[in-house]
This record gives structure tokens, sequence and C-alpha cells, in this order.
């Protein structure tokens, strides 16, 4: 396998890299803020949060790939996690994504999952990806919409998560191949 592990992505306003414990405070200022946390395991503590990052900087590791670190290009700073995750007994391979709530509102969720959906396509080879979304969760569902993906019904998560309800979004790369020049064009990539 290729070493992605210095995989670098660059946006119009967003840098994509893979996360490192530099990004411990702000990542556990993200994870303790419960509105921002709500469909994405709930707020946590920083023994939790240091166990969560670092399970996916070893999936970089082990598998080449997990979720990015979201850095705003304009400030430097930590903006959220996004990309593609396939962790053990996941209901698929996801695209995902979460912003920080001051980055929330500006289109920088959907500018990353554009570039992470690229990725898992071109890259990674996948031939279909899901997003795994609380039902309350209106704002990915929308995102979600906007990435020409469709509401598959109601899916089950692994443990610990087995228990809290989620609907499986989702497309497959062809459907995405057919439509992200027109998405990305808003971007002027």
């Amino acid at each position: 396998m290729v070493s992605r592990l210095d995989m670098v992505i660059e946006t119009p306003r967003l840098i994509l890299r893979v996360p490192t414990l530099d990004e411990f405070e702000p990542w556990c200022a993200y994870m303790a803020d419960e509105e921002s946390a709500r469909y994405i395991g709930k707020a946590q503590p920083p023994s939790v949060v240091w166990r969560s990052i670092c399970s996916i900087i070893g999936a970089w590791h082990a598998e080449g790939f997990a979720m990015f670190s979201v850095f705003e290009k304009s400030s430097g700073r930590w903006i959220g996690r996004l990309g593609p995750w396939a962790p053990h007994g996941w209901p698929g391979n996801e695209v995902g994504w979460g912003v920080i709530r001051e980055a929330q509102g500006k289109g920088y969720a959907l500018e990353g999952a554009l570039a992470a959906m690229d990725f898992a396509v071109d890259v990674l080879g996948w031939t279909d990806i899901i997003h795994s979304i609380h039902p309350d969760n209106i704002p990915s569902q929308k995102l979600a919409q906007r990435l020409g993906s469709v509401n598959r019904g109601p899916g089950q998560m692994p443990p610990p998560y087995h228990n809290d309800p989620v609907d499986i979004w989702g497309q497959s790369a062809e459907d995405w191949k057919s439509r992200r020049t027109e998405l990305w064009r808003g971007f002027n990539r």
C-alpha cells in the first residue's frame, strides 16, 4: 500500500490533512460542545476524545484512510474533521463531516465533503458511499441531499451506538461522477 500519511488536499478555502495530536485541544473543545457533538457520539471528555483521535490516526496507518483534520486556509484554524470512515462493523464506506459551530453555515462542510467524496472515489476506489445521519439532524440531511445522496432508510450502527437511530444516505460512485463537476462549479476549483 502506498503511504498516504502525508496526504494534503487543498480546496479554495480549506486544507484537509491527516490528523495529528496537535489538533487534540481544538478537537476536545469541539466534542465538549453539546450542540456540535449531539449527533456524532454526544459530548465527550478529553479521555474519550483522545481515544477517538488516536483511532482515526491509527486508521490512517492501518488502512491508508480515515477522516481528515480540516483547517480554514485564511486563518490556519482547525475547524473540524471530515472524510472517509469505515471502521469494523460500520454499515458501509462513509464520508462523514462535522465542523465547529463558528464554522457552520459558511459552506465549509460542503466544500470539504466534495473533496472527500472525490478522494473516496478517485483514490480509494469506492463504488458506493454512505452517510449515516440521525433522523433529527436536518443540516446533515440537507448537506447529503446537496451532494446528491438519497435516504436509503434506517440503518444499524455497531456498538456502542447500536441503540441510536440512524438513516443511511448514499449514492454510487457513478452517480457521484455524473454530478461532481456541477457541484464544484460554485467553488471555482
